[in-house]
């Protein structure tokens, strides 16, 4: 007599009938899938996350800028100084649109006089241009920026972490800077291009020169040019800052930090997809045991099955489709825990959402391939049993 042939629905239902009897079961199998799979889709989803948003700073910070400072110079203590004409003649290369500067000041500031002037916090005062937020496409959190008027006088932008570390939350209060008060106008958003501005107290360029012997001598120039000429302008910067001695000046981009960072995110991951992946065999273990003591549990039925016609190939296809279902929710359930995790953390750190598709499809595919592996031995086994002794067996 030949056996009847099993259809789509009649493997998914007998394959499933095993999950239906015992659900907690069930459940713990699925568990250790569940974590594997949730473990590889959220550090992968964080590291997409954090690289699309590096991704948008640079669109939005652009990676046109760049900076000249001085370098090293080749004789031993010897200090290197740009001219005073620095910002007008990095202003007349071809290409260049923006121009600003800074300089670091021989000074500290405090919140009183009374603080001891070897406590900075870590805060450097500096003179600065008044075309310097541009350049940065810098923005002020609250207050103003320097302008003509308030350049020349006892006036302060903070950088916000100048401003954390000072204790000042508001503009119109004052810090003590040079042996006077500085009202402070200003306080500056996070600066990603310049993280040394976000750490400092800039007065105008003017107001240094007035009330603190400023030279002139800029420290740091930055400018802004059209993207497709920024390594020609890039070449002739050092040149043209100092005729004579252009080895004397380094000229830097800052968006390569950002670029390099946003590259290498994830790199550290690898550890955590490591551990993802040995939770995930470990829950593929889990499966196939479970699966094993199924089909111990079910000889009886195992039996009955074969003396009324199914074959050794039913057999192994009904163990092997329940391990794939096993497998599959653990999966489902693994991307959803994932994907939540990813959301989570992306939404306490104002980051855009993102779970690459690639991670979900390679995750869940990883899942069904475990199950397959994990529920071929018992469903072998169980195909092997023979009828007579199987519905013998209690």
């Amino acid at each position: 007599m030949k056996a009847a042939r099993l259809g789509p629905r009649d493997i998914l239902h007998v394959g499933s009938a095993g999950l239906r009897s015992r659900p907690m079961r069930v459940v713990l199998s699925a568990l250790g899938i569940a974590i594997g799979i949730a473990t590889m889709i959220s550090v992968v989803g964080i590291s997409a996350s954090s690289q699309a948003h590096l991704l948008r700073e640079l669109d939005r910070l652009g990676t046109n800028l760049l900076v000249a400072s001085p370098g090293d110079s080749m004789f031993a203590g010897q200090e290197v100084t740009l001219p005073e004409e620095s910002v007008g003649m990095v202003g007349r290369i071809r290409g260049v649109q923006e121009v600003g500067a800074t300089a670091d000041l021989d000074t500290t500031v405090r919140r009183t006089e009374k603080i001891d002037e070897d406590d900075t916090g870590g805060i450097s005062v500096r003179a600065t241009t008044a075309g310097l937020l541009r350049v940065l496409r810098g923005e002020v959190g609250s207050g103003t920026w320097l302008n003509a008027a308030t350049g020349r006088y006892p006036s302060v932008v903070l950088g916000h972490v100048s401003a954390e570390r000072l204790g000042v939350t508001k503009p119109g209060q004052q810090v003590w800077i040079s042996e006077r008060y500085f009202t402070v106008t200003g306080i500056l958003v996070p600066l990603p291009l310049a993280p040394e501005i976000e750490r400092s107290a800039l007065v105008g360029w003017d107001a240094a020169k007035r009330l603190m012997g400023f030279e002139g001598h800029p420290t740091s120039v930055y400018e802004r040019s059209d993207d497709a000429v920024v390594q020609d302008i890039r070449k002739v910067m050092a040149a043209t800052v100092a005729p004579q001695h252009p080895q004397n000046v380094k000229v830097t981009n800052p968006s390569s930090a950002l670029r390099a960072k946003a590259a290498t995110e994830g790199a550290f991951s690898s550890l955590l997809l490591g551990l993802g992946g040995i939770a995930l065999l470990v829950g593929g273990v889990g499966v196939a045991n479970t699966m094993i003591i199924s089909v111990l549990e079910r000889r009886h039925e195992i039996g009955l099955r074969r003396s009324l016609g199914a074959t050794r190939g039913q057999i192994r296809i009904q163990f092997v489709t329940e391990s794939l279902m096993l497998s599959g929710l653990g999966g489902l359930a693994g991307v959803a825990l994932g994907a939540a995790a990813t959301g989570v953390y992306t939404q306490s750190g104002g980051l855009p959402w993102v779970v690459p598709f690639w991670a979900v499809g390679g995750g869940f595919g990883a899942t069904l391939v475990i199950g397959t592996a994990a529920g071929l031995y018992p469903a072998v086994r169980a195909s092997r049993l023979s009828p007579t002794l199987a519905l013998h067996a209690t």
